[in-house]
């Protein structure tokens, strides 16, 4: 990793963490302002996305973090106003046995983008340098095999054609805190909190530490980490969203002017079906 990134980072990082901070977002981010800039946003992915259609651009995007950092909202930001027949998110469960016999990399690649797509994985093949690390799923030198691997896996992609964009969204461990008791809290969020949540909760040092030497062995010029702040949520779904939009080139195609056609109602007349509707309890 280079100084100039390096210390950027660090500087991101070690922020949240409770030490010096920089790059302090200024003042408050309101609804009304959020709400406006996120549509703002979203019709530009769509010109993205008719772009990458129509020159089959392959664009993969990794999202790490540690529990409770937004991942899955900063996801769900950016793919709610497009087709999910380009932007396929990728959220892989625990491998099978038959999986556990395999190449480690190898249940990834069937997911990766072809011509015309976007794909985002929510957690990666970094599992393997971050969760299974810290919580003793794999060997010591199981682990840096695959991080002196993966600078060549993620040439080879990107030599391949893909843009690969991969970010770590950082969080402080008090708002980390915060997100998780409000799951236990909330009916709507209770399935987000799983036992492995609560078992790595009281490991923030080893994830600590599992992060920078990630960092240190796949931040590389064809595929560097770009660290997004995640405390405010409405902030970094912005940020990230308008950072993606900068490192995937595009421009926007001319549409056609759409007309509704004229039509004609009232030629058949419809039966009288006993359907059965919904109740209109509300």
């Amino acid at each position: 990793m280079g100084k100039d990134k390096r210390q950027a980072a660090d500087g991101v990082v070690d922020g949240i963490d409770g030490t010096a901070a920089v790059n302090e977002p200024a003042g408050e981010l309101g609804g009304k302002k959020y709400r406006r800039e996120l549509k703002r946003l979203h019709a530009e992915l769509v010109t993205l996305q008719q772009w990458v259609v129509s020159k089959g651009l392959k664009v993969c995007i990794v999202f790490e973090g540690r529990d409770g950092a937004g991942k899955g909202g900063t996801i769900k930001a950016i793919t709610e106003r497009v087709s999910p027949r380009v932007f396929r998110v990728v959220a892989l469960p625990a491998p099978s046995d038959r999986e556990k016999s395999q190449m480690y990399f190898q249940r990834y690649m069937p997911h990766l983008p072809a011509a015309g797509e976007v794909v985002i994985f929510d957690r990666s093949w970094y599992n393997r340098a971050g969760v299974e690390r810290v919580m003793g799923f794999t060997d010591e030198a199981v682990v840096r095999k695959f991080l002196s691997m993966v600078p060549l896996v993620e040439k080879a992609m990107v030599e391949s054609g893909i843009i690969l964009l991969k970010y770590w969204l950082e969080v402080s461990p008090e708002e980390q805190t915060r997100r998780l008791t409000a799951r236990i809290d909330d009916g709507r969020k209770t399935w987000k909190l799983s036992p492995m949540d609560l078992k790595s909760y009281d490991r923030w040092d080893d994830y600590t530490k599992a992060r920078d030497e990630m960092f240190a062995a796949t931040d590389t010029p064809w595929a560097p980490w770009f660290v997004a702040r995640s405390e405010d949520k409405q902030r970094v779904r912005l940020n990230v969203i308008s950072h993606l939009l900068e490192h995937v080139p595009h421009e926007k195609i001319k549409q056609p002017k759409i007309k509704l056609p004229k039509r004609k109602i009232g030629r058949y007349r419809a039966v009288d079906y006993p359907f059965k509707y919904v109740p209109e309890n509300f």
